[in-house]
């Protein structure tokens, strides 16, 4: 396995990350340790988690992920594992963490209570990247900072990542962290895909320059670079066709951000040019997003054992020049609300 640092930190991964957000929805506790078995037998040293998995968040659901995931941890040695987790951020617009009643914020009293109840619940006495979910429009980012800080200085946190960040936030907040002597985000986890390609603009920069790693999520665009929501009518028992059915407008509104006409007729491109090169559209997808030199890990996401193996495959393709021009031809012509 080709590892990877983690921006300046001594995070040494895996190029691809395995993500846990179905653990406890989609997934049953046998079928989630059965992927996790079949990650780490392939060599997969990186877990990605957050305190509201799984997905979608319910009240009554919260922590399940982080405890069946703790519950495998405890069956390999800690010290092969890099461990990611995070701190739910405040409420927004489009959403409302179902924990702590819905009044959460990156301050120090709910960091702290986050990382309590996340070590219990994984089962291991320091997480090695503790990153915050989203950024909190109104507690100051020195604020934050300070607070995160002081889980690194007790060993609670061996090192500190955000996610779904702005370059504004990411920029601002190593600086303060620069000038107040405090712990730095050595990451920033936002989405990133064929479909998704804003980070391509500003914040590739400065993850370039500022030695930040990417952490991708969602590289086959929510499961929509498949080709399986290229059918006729929205398929059922997958996430955006939960979520096309559900009588939740914000989950409504989900699914037509990612599953609409001009995402399919991309996809549709992205299944020919993946039939040509001889590859599942699932892995060309994975692999192009690991072919960046700001990206650390990609993380990708099973219901299934059985769905790893495409994934899994981008460890050994390397997206040739030509394949590379084609997609990016693909980007050009076809214009989506995604990026």
């Amino acid at each position: 396995m080709n590892y990877r640092y983690i921006g300046k930190s001594g995070l040494r991964v895996s190029p691809i990350c395995m993500g846990t957000m179905s653990f406890g929805s989609w997934s049953d506790k046998k079928e989630s340790f059965r992927i996790l078995d079949t990650a780490f037998e392939r060599g997969i040293n990186f877990y990605d988690t957050a305190e509201i998995y799984p997905v979608p968040p319910r009240e009554e659901t919260i922590g399940i992920t982080e405890e069946i995931f703790g519950e495998w941890i405890s069956t390999k040695p800690r010290d092969s594992l890099i461990i990611a987790t995070k701190v739910a951020g405040a409420a927004s617009g489009w959403f409302v963490p179902p924990v702590r009643h819905g009044l959460t914020a990156i301050d120090r009293f709910h960091i702290e209570a986050a990382v309590d109840g996340s070590l219990r619940r994984l089962q291991t006495e320091y997480i090695d990247l503790y990153q915050v979910h989203w950024p909190d429009p109104i507690v100051p980012i020195e604020e934050s900072m300070e607070a995160l800080d002081r889980l690194v200085q007790v060993g609670k946190v061996r090192y500190l990542g955000t996610s779904n960040e702005t370059a504004y936030g990411l920029t601002k907040a190593n600086t303060i962290a620069h000038y107040e002597g405090l712990a730095r985000f050595h990451s920033i986890q936002n989405n990133f895909s064929l479909l998704q390609r804003r980070f391509l603009d500003e914040l590739a920069e400065v993850c370039r320059r500022e030695q930040i790693s990417l952490l991708p999520y969602s590289p086959i665009g929510g499961g929509v670079l498949s080709g399986k929501y290229n059918v006729a009518e929205m398929p059922k028992n997958c996430r955006f066709g939960d979520y096309h059915h559900a009588e939740n407008p914000r989950q409504k509104a989900m699914a037509a951000r990612f599953v609409n006409e001009r995402t399919l007729a991309s996809t549709k491109r992205y299944l020919e040019i993946a039939q040509e090169a001889g590859m599942s559209p699932v892995t060309l997808a994975t692999a192009w997003s690991m072919d960046f030199d700001f990206v650390a890990s990609t993380i990708i996401g099973a219901r299934s054992a059985n769905q790893l193996d495409e994934s899994l495959a981008a460890l050994d393709v390397v997206v040739s020049k030509e394949i590379k021009e084609a997609c990016d031809l693909v980007h050009k012509q076809i214009l989506y609300p995604m990026g």
